[in-house]
């Protein structure tokens, strides 16, 4: 059986902790930063983790991680 392939956008923006968790960084702080408030702006810094919801389809798109 040939491997299977991993999605290149998936592994660009995700990465698995030890626990199962899928961590992920924050949208919306890329462009158009001058109407964004400060505050909202560096509460977007960080990361997050993945909802329980889409841990699903982000497995499927991450098969060895």
């Amino acid at each position: 059986m040939p491997k299977m392939k991993t999605k290149s956008s998936a592994k660009k923006r995700f990465r698995t902790l030890g626990s199962g968790a899928v961590k992920r960084s924050q949208a919306f702080l890329r462009h158009i930063l001058t109407k964004k408030a400060t505050k909202r702006k560096r509460q977007l810094r960080g990361t997050s983790l993945v909802h329980d919801t889409n841990i699903k389809s982000v497995r499927a798109m991450l098969p060895y991680a």
